[in-house]
C-alpha cells in the first residue's frame, strides 16, 4: 500500500451564477513515518494554474496510519471566478523522502458541483469525527460518506453517554446528489452518498457510538474496527505539591515556575502543603502568603482557600491550601491532630472544600499535611477519614484526600490506609493498575514487597465508592519536568467519570 492515499474528495458549488461559492475537501490516509511530515494537495482549476494546499492532521487511524484533511472555500463574490473542475494529486514529505498519490500518473479529476467521491480504499468513511467534546458543546454532528454502489437505504447512529447502560438511536438523512458526469473522467473514484445526523449529548462527559448502514441485502457497520468511536470532555486535572515553607533558594523564581506549570498543565484544582506567610506576632501577613503569591501570578487567578496550623521554622504561619478554577463551597478547616497548639509542629490542620466541576461532578477535596507515623499519623488519618465520610451525600460524586501524608508507600501507615478498605492510592491506579488490584482489591499477603522501591509520601487517596477513575498520573517538578521547586516533587493526576 502507498504511504499516502486519497480516501475522499468533495467538490461542492452553491449559490447563484453571479455569486457562486465553491468548496473543496480532501480526506487523506497517511502512513505515520515520521513526526515531522508535510502533506499537501497539488491542484489546478479550469484556468490550468497549479496550487499547493496544505493538509492538517485530522485523527489517528489503526495500524500506524493517520487521517489528514485539506479544505478550501472560495466565498461568493459578484462576478468572481471559481476554480470549477479541478485536477489534483497528493504529496507526502517525511524522513527526507517524497511520496505521491497521483492516480497512477493520471491525476484525479473532480467536477464542479459533483459532490463527494470515494476511492476503493474505503466504502464507508466518516467525514466529521472529532476526538473531544468541547466546553459548551451540547450536540455532535455526524457526517458519513458511503459508496453509492452499496445502495444503502438507512443509516442509524447507535450511541450512549453512560457506557452502554442505556443506548439510543438517531437516524441520519441522505443529502441530495447531482447527476454524475462521464465515468471516464472519474477514474479511481466512486460516487458517494453523504448521510448526516446529530447526537444530542447535553452535559454528558463522554459519548460512544457506532453507525449501521442498511441496504435490502445487508447491514454494514462503521464501529472503529470494533472499538466504537469515543468523544469525551477534558478530564479533571488535579495537582498536589508541598511548597517547603519558604526554605528554597531563588524562592521567588520558583513561585513563578509553579504558577507557569499550573497554567501550562491546565490544572483545575491544586492542593498545596507547607504554605507559609510571615508570622507577624501570630497575625500573619497575607501579601507574603505563598499560595496567594502563586495564585496572583496565574493569568486568571483561581478561587483560593487556605488556613494555617502552627509556627514553622520559627518565623512563618505554616498551613495548607486549595486553589480551584471552579468556585469553592462549604469551605472548612479543622485540626485532625491531638494538639491544637500553634507553637507545636505536631498541630496539623486540614482544609476542605466542595467543588462542582462541569461535566465531572461534585467533589469533596481535602488538602492535608499529616504527621509521621510515630508522631500521630494514625489518629490524624482516622479523624480525617471520619470527617470526609461525614460529609458524603448523594450529591457528592467523589471524595479526594490530597497532599503530604508523611508515610512511605508500603509502610505501616500505608498499611493502615490499605486495611481500611475505603481510600485507595490513585497514582498506583493510573500508573500500575495490576499492582493496584493486588494491593487494594485482592489484598495479596506479599503486597508490601512490591512497593519496596516506591518512596512516595505524597498521595491522592480517593474513596473507592467514588464515581471517578484516575486516567493518568504524572510526576512533575523534577529535573526532567518543570524543574525542582521544593524538597518534594509534585503529582498531576487526571480523573474521568466512570
Amino acid at each position: 500500500m502507498n504511504n499516502i492515499q486519497l480516501l475522499y474528495v468533495a467538490n461542492n458549488v452553491t449559490g447563484k451564477a453571479v455569486a457562486c461559492q465553491q468548496s473543496l475537501l480532501f480526506l487523506i490516509q497517511v502512513a505515520d513515518l515520521d513526526y515531522h511530515k508535510q502533506v499537501e494537495v497539488l491542484w489546478a482549476g479550469e484556468d490550468g494554474v497549479w496550487h499547493f494546499l496544505p493538509a492538517l492532521f485530522n485523527r489517528k487511524a489503526e495500524d500506524g496510519w493517520e487521517y489528514w484533511q485539506a479544505e478550501i472555500v472560495f466565498p461568493p463574490q459578484p462576478h468572481a471566478e471559481i476554480p470549477g473542475d479541478i485536477r489534483f494529486a497528493l504529496r507526502l514529505q517525511a524522513a527526507g523522502t517524497e511520496y505521491w498519490d497521483n492516480n497512477e500518473g493520471g491525476d484525479y479529476f473532480s467536477g464542479a458541483g459533483s459532490g463527494g467521491r470515494l476511492t476503493g480504499a474505503a466504502s464507508i468513511l466518516q467525514l466529521s469525527h472529532a476526538e473531544q467534546l468541547q466546553d459548551g458543546q451540547h450536540s455532535v454532528p455526524i457526517k458519513l460518506a458511503v459508496d453509492a454502489a452499496l445502495e444503502i437505504e438507512k443509516v442509524t447512529i447507535h450511541w450512549t453517554i453512560d457506557n452502554w447502560q442505556h443506548s439510543h438511536t438517531t437516524s441520519c438523512r441522505r443529502q441530495a446528489q447531482r447527476k454524475s458526469a462521464s465515468k471516464a473522467l472519474y477514474a479511481g473514484l466512486h460516487l458517494a452518498q453523504v448521510w448526516s445526523g446529530r447526537i444530542r449529548v447535553g452535559e454528558a462527559f463522554r459519548l460512544q457510538y457506532s453507525i449501521s448502514c442498511e441496504s435490502k441485502e445487508q447491514t454494514l457497520w462503521d464501529n472503529n474496527a470494533g472499538q466504537n468511536y469515543t468523544l469525551s470532555r477534558t478530564p479533571l486535572r488535579l495537582l498536589i505539591l508541598n511548597l517547603h515553607c519558604y526554605q528554597e533558594d531563588e524562592q521567588d523564581r520558583k513561585f513563578w515556575q509553579i504558577a507557569n506549570a499550573i497554567d501550562e498543565l491546565g490544572a483545575d484544582v491544586v492542593c498545596l502543603q507547607e504554605v507559609a506567610e510571615y508570622w507577624n506576632d501570630g497575625r500573619g501577613d497575607w501579601p507574603s502568603n505563598s499560595a496567594n503569591i502563586i495564585n496572583q501570578r496565574l493569568p486568571q487567578p483561581f478561587h483560593l482557600y487556605t488556613d494555617w496550623s502552627h509556627l514553622g521554622f520559627d518565623k512563618f504561619r505554616e498551613g495548607v491550601a486549595i486553589l480551584s478554577r471552579h468556585p469553592l463551597a462549604e469551605q472548612e478547616a479543622r485540626y485532625v491532630s491531638d494538639s491544637h497548639d500553634a507553637y507545636s509542629i505536631h498541630s496539623r490542620k486540614v482544609v476542605s472544600a466542595r467543588i462542582k466541576v462541569p461535566y465531572i461532578g461534585t467533589l469533596d477535596v481535602f488538602s492535608a499535611h499529616l504527621s509521621w507515623w510515630e508522631d500521630g499519623f494514625q489518629q490524624q488519618f482516622q479523624r480525617l477519614s471520619a470527617w470526609a465520610n461525614g460529609k458524603r451525600s448523594a450529591e457528592v460524586d467523589a471524595t479526594l484526600l490530597c497532599g503530604d501524608f508523611n508515610i512511605a508507600a508500603g509502610s505501616t501507615g500505608y498499611e493502615l490506609v490499605v486495611n481500611g478498605h475505603q481510600y485507595e492510592d490513585q497514582y498506583l491506579a493510573a500508573n500500575a493498575p495490576a499492582l493496584f488490584q493486588q494491593i487494594f482489591r485482592v489484598n495479596d499477603a506479599h503486597w508490601q514487597d512490591y512497593l519496596a522501591d516506591d518512596y512516595r509520601i505524597d498521595y491522592i487517596f480517593m474513596d473507592k465508592d467514588s464515581g471517578l477513575r484516575a486516567s493518568s498520573a504524572r510526576t512533575v517538578f523534577t529535573e526532567q519536568d518543570y524543574g525542582p521547586v521544593s524538597d518534594h516533587c509534585g503529582y498531576l493526576m487526571t480523573f474521568e467519570p466512570l
